[in-house]
């Protein structure tokens, strides 16, 4: 292993670290909610992903803590208290933007099965975490051990025939050109594709330089791309019904993904400016569920930043402006807007394969196929795509919890 492999498998085990802490933590530590509620609210995440290698998990952990057997049997089955998060968790997982403070004010005046305000944050947290996990589950291709419900009946791996604790540490020298559709590498085609890329960062980094778009053409900008962003679809984007197993942990299984404004449905963008993970949702959630907040920062700072400084066989490249490219255009789909960026980047950066194996692993995972994975970044490492992934389940939860924890201060305000 050479001294880039090295590094890289440094910044993997730093992220690795944060993110068992962080999941310790919400799962084991001391906090608002006992111990069977956390693992079973991480069913119900998963499931609203069908992610049955997720349920799974937290079956065995929710009956090892002490859960009743009988919450497994379904949703109806639970305390009327955990019945009443199901709305939160399908707007959650499916359309946090429309997540008003009338969904948190029904959930903390229920009577009897009310929530306080530092469990339904532990709620909260404990959603978008699941949601993001099967994002990254489905991204890596891993599926149910064989003896588990479901157990290797999913698509086939998405990083062929690689163990995913081989691809962070480094073993991935064996077949790193990607296939194309057809199944046919093309070295040249995808030699060139990262040349072309290259050539934009720089060019994009000289026209910074040289001078700076209006607010007002920032704006039109972003309103341009989160339009495209709907139109971002892939044509394997065919329905997946869930498996009985799966479906009896969530409610209203026909609901899912819908683009941001679709028929004429008009959201207002969310201003970053006007609330953010940094002045905003850290500071609630660490007044509620003391030390998390900590965590998750920690969590996002290091995924947003981890970079080995590479780009396919290209090393000492600054990767930042492709970084924030990924994070911002997630951010995007879900209607948020960074006024100091300029949304023309992403258009340039990011292609369309690209785009589609983003939206499909933050939307839809549970629609990914190996063919998505395969058709973007062909010259890139099967660690550089883990990498991406990192990235998108990241921004991911960041969106969710923007959208619930606003909503939270607003019913708090």
């Amino acid at each position: 292993m050479d001294q880039a492999d090295l590094s890289q498998k440094r910044r993997y085990v730093q992220y690795l670290e944060s993110f068992l802490k962080t999941q310790h933590y919400l799962l084991q530590m001391d906090g608002p909610l006992p111990l069977h509620y956390r693992h079973y609210i991480g069913i119900m995440a998963a499931a609203r992903h069908q992610c049955s290698y997720l349920v799974n998990l937290h079956v065995n952990d929710f009956l090892h803590v002490g859960g009743d057997s009988k919450w497994l049997n379904g949703l109806e089955n639970a305390p009327q208290k955990l019945q009443n998060l199901g709305e939160l968790n399908k707007l959650l997982a499916h359309r946090p933007w429309l997540i008003t403070k009338e969904h948190i004010e029904q959930l903390l005046k229920a009577e009897e099965h009310s929530w306080s305000l530092a469990e339904l944050v532990h709620a909260v947290v404990l959603l978008t975490h699941y949601h993001s996990l099967a994002s990254f589950t489905f991204g890596c291709g891993i599926s149910p051990e064989i003896h588990c419900d479901g157990g290797h009946t999913f698509r086939p791996p998405s990083v062929n025939n690689y163990c995913i604790c081989d691809i962070t540490n480094g073993n991935h020298s064996v077949e790193e050109n990607q296939v194309n559709s057809a199944g046919n590498v093309s070295i040249s085609d995808s030699f060139f594709e990262v040349e072309a890329l290259m050539e934009k960062m720089r060019q994009l980094q000289e026209c910074r330089d040289e001078e700076e778009a209006s607010q007002e053409e920032m704006a039109s900008r972003f309103e341009i791309e989160k339009r495209e962003s709907m139109f971002v679809f892939s044509s394997d984007d065919d329905e997946v019904t869930p498996a009985r197993e799966i479906s009896r942990h969530f409610e209203d299984t026909s609901y899912g993904y819908k683009d941001f404004s679709r028929h004429g449905m008009h959201v207002p963008t969310f201003r970053v400016q006007d609330y953010c993970w940094e002045d905003h949702g850290y500071s609630l959630v660490n007044r509620l569920y003391p030390d998390v907040g900590q965590l998750i920062d920690e969590k996002f700072h290091i995924a947003y930043n981890l970079t080995y400084n590479t780009m396919a066989m290209h090393k000492d490249v600054d990767t930042s402006m492709l970084r924030r490219a990924i994070w911002n255009y997630i951010h995007c789909m879900f209607g948020i807007r960074y006024d100091d960026y300029d949304y023309g980047e992403i258009n340039q950066l990011l292609d369309r394969s690209f785009k589609v194996y983003i939206k499909t692993i933050v939307c839809t995972p549970e629609k990914v196929t190996k063919r998505m994975y395969d058709s973007f970044w062909r010259q890139f490492k099967h660690s550089e795509k883990v990498h991406v992934n990192l990235l998108l389940i990241e921004a991911r939860m960041q969106a969710e919890l923007l959208y619930a924890l606003r909503a939270i201060t607003r019913y708090m305000t």
